[in-house]
């Protein structure tokens, strides 16, 4: 079973220098926080924000391609966990045929931010994710660390 998850926020991470992209169920009963390269969660971070660089950024191109071909889009889902790193899948049709192609996330993500795409996580996934290290951690977060984004 799948459930569907929108960007809640991208917090900074100072210890590793990374980014965090906090992922949150409607009912907001379920957080997903996926540690995401700097130039990733600027990805994200722009798409959210509705930035559009002066030439066009790997997602940009990427959707621009699918959008040519006449590739459908249908929905992202972070379908694993291993070794405490996410695998994601991009859902597609095309010409009547679904396809599935594997996906970091945060790339997956970008692009059905700016695709306008649902974003899914498994239940496996989600009860992966949950240990008592990461809920002690998420709870300690501040609303304002998340940012203004509920994607």
């Amino acid at each position: 079973m799948e459930v569907k998850l929108k960007v809640h926020g991208i917090l900074s991470d100072p210890k590793t220098e990374t980014q965090i992209v906090i992922l949150r169920d409607e009912g907001n009963a379920e957080i997903l926080p996926i540690w995401v390269g700097v130039a990733e969660g600027n990805a994200i971070r722009f798409a959210l924000e509705g930035i559009v660089p002066p030439r066009p950024m790997t997602h940009d191109l990427l959707k621009g391609l699918l959008d040519h071909l006449g590739v459908q889009l249908q929905k992202v889902v972070v379908n694993e966990i291993k070794n405490n790193t996410y695998y994601a899948t991009l859902h597609m049709l095309t010409r009547g045929t679904t396809y599935t192609v594997d996906a970091r996330p945060s790339d997956a993500i970008a692009l059905a931010l700016r695709t306008g795409i649902p974003i899914f996580a498994t239940d496996e996934v989600l009860k992966k994710k949950s240990s008592e290290n990461l809920d002690l951690w998420l709870e300690k977060l501040n609303p304002k660390d998340f940012g203004q984004y509920d994607a």
